[in-house]
C-alpha cells in the first residue's frame, strides 16, 4: 500500500485492536509504516499512568513488529529507527530487553558518524531524556552535533527539544552560552510560530538556564502567552507564571487573560496551579477581585483537599493586599474549621504567616494564639529556616500588639518581650523621597518653621510615623521637641504607590494595619495619598492641600 494512504487510514483508527486487524491486512510494509504503526499504537494505549491494556505486548502482530525492529535495527531508516525508540518507550518496554538495547546501540553508532539530521538528534534526545534522564553523557554528545548544524532552519520543535536537552545538561548554561546565544536569537524571530506547549517549555528553560540577559526574547514570549492563557495546561501555566516572576514580567493583558480564565475554571484547576496564580499576584501587588474572589469560593468548596502550604498560599494574598471578598464570612468560618482539625499538620512559619496575614483584615485567630505565643511553638520557629529573623519576629510583633489593641478580651499567653521588635521593617515603611520631600516642602510653607513637625518617629510602639505634629490643648501647634502640655498627636501617613496594590487605590495590608493601629494608640492619622497630591502644581498648592487636611476646621492660608 502507498504510505500516504497507509497512514491516512492509521491515522482514522481508534483502538488496538483496530489498528492490529488494519496491519493484519498489510503483506509488506515499509519501516516507516512500521514505526508510524506502533507510534499510533502508544498514542492510542499508553499514557502518563503507563499502559492501558498490558496484554497487548503478547499480541501476534505487536510482537513480529518488535522482531522486525530487533533483527533489522542496522537497515532501518534514520526516521524509522528513532519513531520507533519512541514509541517503545512511550509503551514502558524494557530498557534492558535485547530489543532496546539494540535500537539504542544503533542510533548512538549513527550519532558518532554523523549521520543524523537535526530532526532526528532532537528526537533521540527526547528519547535519552525520557530513558536515561540528564545524567545521560549521550546527551552532550548530541548538543555537541546541534552546534554544528544551521540553526536558522529549525523548525519551533528542534529548537524546543535543544532547549530541553541545555536545560538539564548544563544548567547555568555556562558551556554552552554561545549555543544559547544564537538559540535565543534564532527563536526570537520564531515566536510568533510556538504553540502554548511549546512557548511554556522556552519559558521554562530560560528560567533553569538564567537566561536574564535575553531580554527581547523572555519579553516577546511573555506577550505571546496571552493568547495561549486559555489553552494552556495547569502544569504549563505555572510554568509561565514562574517565568513572569522571576524575569520581572507584568504584562496588563497577562492578568486580563487570567481574570476570564481562573474564574470559569477554578474548581478544575489544580490547587498548585491556583496556589501560584495567587502567588503571582501577590509578588506583583496585583489585586484582582475576579481572581480573587472566586479563589475564596474555590476554597471554600475544596479546602479540606488542599495541603497545608496550599492553605496558606490561597489566604495569605488576601492579608497581604487587604482585601476581603463577598464571600468573607464563608471563607473565614471554612478557614477556622480547617485550622482546628488539622492545626498540628502545618508547619510552623506556615501557620505564623497565615495567622499573620488574617489579622491584616482584622478576622483575629483569637483559637490559635496561644499556640502561637507558646515556648514550644517559638523554639521550633526558631529550629526552622529562616528562624527568628527580623521578620519573623515583627509578625510575632505585630500579632501581639493585634491582640492588644483590638482584642482586649484575649486572656491567653503574652509574646514575651525578647520576641519583640522595637520597630517593624516592612518594605512599605519608608515613604516615597519625591513624595515626602514635597510633602514636607508644603509643611514648612504652612506652618512656617521647621521645628513644628518631625519626620520618620520611632513611637513607642514598634510603628514609626512618617511625620508626627503636636498639638497643645487649644489646638495650637507645638515644637516637635516639646514633651509636655502634648493633647492632640497627629501622625500624616504620606501613602506613596508602593504602599497600595499595582494600580489601586487599594492600601496594603501592612500600611492599613498601620493605620488602623495608630489611631487605636491614640494618634489622629492623616493619610496623604499619592493620588491627591500628584496634580498640585506649587508649593503654595500643597500648603493649601495639607491645611485643609489636617487642619479643616481653621481659617485657609493667609497671603
Amino acid at each position: 500500500m502507498d504510505e500516504r494512504l497507509f497512514f491516512k487510514k492509521l491515522n482514522n483508527l481508534c483502538s488496538s485492536e483496530e489498528i492490529f486487524y488494519f496491519l493484519g491486512s498489510q503483506e509488506v510494509m515499509s519501516d516507516t509504516m512500521a514505526s508510524g504503526a506502533l507510534q499510533k499504537i502508544s498514542e492510542v494505549e499508553a499514557d502518563d499512568n503507563g499502559l492501558k491494556n498490558p496484554g497487548l505486548l503478547e499480541n501476534e502482530i505487536f510482537r513480529a513488529l518488535c522482531f522486525q525492529f530487533e533483527f533489522e535495527a542496522s537497515k532501518l531508516s534514520n526516521t524509522g529507527l528513532l519513531k520507533a525508540l519512541q514509541a517503545l518507550i512511550k509503551l514502558r518496554i524494557d530498557p534492558q530487553s535485547t530489543l532496546m538495547a539494540n535500537l539504542l546501540a544503533e542510533s548512538e553508532e549513527r550519532l558518532g558518524r554523523g549521520q543524523l539530521t537535526a530532526a532526528n538528534l532532537c528526537a533521540l534526545g527526547e528519547s535519552l531524556l525520557e530513558l536515561e534522564g540528564p545524567s545521560c553523557a549521550t546527551l552532550e554528545q548530541i548538543v555537541n552535533r546541534m552546534q554544528e548544524r544551521d540553526i536558522e532552519r529549525w523548525r519551533p520543535r528542534e529548537i524546543v527539544v535543544v532547549y530541553k536537552i541545555l536545560q538539564v545538561t548544563v544548567r547555568e548554561g555556562k558551556q554552552c552560552q554561545s549555543l544559547l546565544n544564537r538559540l535565543n536569537s534564532v527563536t526570537l524571530r520564531r515566536v510568533s510560530q510556538l504553540s502554548p506547549n511549546f512557548a511554556s517549555v522556552i519559558l521554562n528553560s530560560l528560567v533553569v538556564l538564567g537566561q536574564t540577559r535575553a531580554v527581547p526574547l523572555v519579553t516577546a514570549l511573555c506577550k505571546h502567552s496571552v493568547k495561549h492563557v486559555p489553552y494552556f495546561t495547569d502544569h504549563e501555566l505555572v510554568n509561565v507564571l514562574e517565568a513572569f516572576l522571576y524575569f520581572g514580567q507584568k504584562v496588563q493583558f497577562f492578568t486580563e487573560a487570567l481574570e476570564r480564565r481562573v474564574p470559569k475554571s477554578i474548581h478544575t484547576m489544580h490547587p498548585q496551579t491556583v496556589s501560584k496564580v495567587m502567588h503571582y499576584c501577590c509578588k506583583k501587588m496585583i489585586l484582582s477581585k475576579p481572581i480573587f474572589d472566586a479563589v475564596a469560593e474555590g476554597f471554600i468548596s475544596n479546602a479540606d483537599r488542599l495541603t497545608t502550604d496550599q492553605i496558606a498560599a490561597y489566604i495569605v494574598p488576601f492579608g497581604t493586599l487587604n482585601y476581603l471578598p463577598p464571600s468573607a464570612s464563608s471563607l473565614f468560618r471554612k478557614l477556622e474549621t480547617v485550622l482546628h482539625s488539622r492545626l498540628r499538620h502545618f508547619q510552623p512559619h506556615t501557620l505564623l504567616n497565615l495567622l499573620h496575614s488574617c489579622v491584616l483584615i482584622q478576622r483575629y485567630p483569637i483559637n490559635f494564639l496561644p499556640k502561637i505565643f507558646s515556648p514550644y511553638f517559638l523554639q521550633k520557629l526558631q529550629a526552622q529556616p529562616p528562624g527568628l529573623n527580623r521578620a519573623v519576629m515583627s509578625q510575632l510583633t505585630q500579632l501581639f500588639l493585634t491582640v492588644t489593641l483590638e482584642c482586649p478580651f484575649y486572656e491567653g499567653p503574652k509574646l514575651l518581650s525578647k520576641y519583640q521588635v522595637k520597630a517593624f521593617p516592612t518594605p512599605q515603611k519608608s515613604p516615597d523621597v519625591h513624595l515626602f520631600k514635597r510633602v514636607k516642602t508644603g509643611l514648612l510653607y504652612l506652618l512656617k518653621k521647621r521645628i513644628y513637625f518631625a519626620s520618620e518617629v520611632s513611637t513607642p510602639y514598634f510603628y514609626v510615623v512618617d511625620i508626627e505634629i503636636k498639638l497643645d490643648e487649644e489646638g495650637f501647634v507645638l515644637p516637635a521637641a516639646q514633651l509636655e502640655e502634648v493633647h492632640r498627636r497627629i501622625a500624616l501617613c504620606v501613602d506613596g504607590q508602593n504602599r497600595f496594590c499595582a494600580h489601586s487605590r487599594n492600601l496594603l495590608g501592612e500600611e492599613a494595619i498601620k493605620q488602623r493601629h495608630l489611631q487605636l494608640l491614640g494618634y489622629e492619622v492623616v493619610q496623604i495619598p499619592f493620588f491627591e497630591i500628584e496634580g498640585l502644581q506649587n508649593t503654595r498648592k500643597m500648603a493649601a492641600y495639607l491645611h485643609k487636611k489636617i487642619f479643616p476646621c481653621t481659617y485657609g492660608l493667609s497671603n
